[in-house]
């Protein structure tokens, strides 16, 4: 304990940073469970993608969606899902899985999915990184 106290008084600026790293950390994974969005690993979103009442949502930017996606996904641009259009708000009352490149930008857009009253959406957790690092099958579009 003496050198804990020792540390922390010798090093106020690494201890600090540190301090200020876990607040983040704790924050953004409470910001993320109050939001109500599940998130399902690449085997566990397997049987949401069988679901013929599922769509996935890749908001991946274009180039990367056109290098590999998930096979039957639909590419939109997360603006789109802010002002949810005609289109997008067709599809509130199905599952909705939300896919990006690594997993951080689908929470907020699957959170704008919550706000236009979509009641069963989920995202990839990892995104298309860790779908493709679990070498889950993937489709291009050239």
């Amino acid at each position: 304990m003496d050198q804990l106290i020792e540390f922390t008084t010798g090093h106020p600026l690494l201890v600090g940073g540190f301090v200020a790293v876990l607040a983040l950390l704790i924050w953004t994974e409470v910001r993320r469970s109050l939001q109500g969005v599940q998130e399902l690993s690449p085997a566990q979103a397997i049987p949401w993608i069988n679901d013929e009442n599922t769509v996935i949502l890749d908001i991946s930017p274009v180039a990367d969606f056109n290098k590999g996606h998930i096979v039957n996904a639909r590419n939109l641009q997360p603006s789109r899902l802010a002002d949810a259009d005609a289109e997008i708000q067709k599809l509130k009352d199905k599952k909705l899985l939300v896919v990006c490149r690594s997993g951080q930008t689908a929470v907020p857009a699957a959170a704008n999915l919550r706000k236009i009253g979509a009641t069963n959406v989920a995202i990839l957790k990892g995104g298309m990184a860790a779908w493709i690092s679990d070498q889950f099958p993937v489709t291009t579009k050239k």
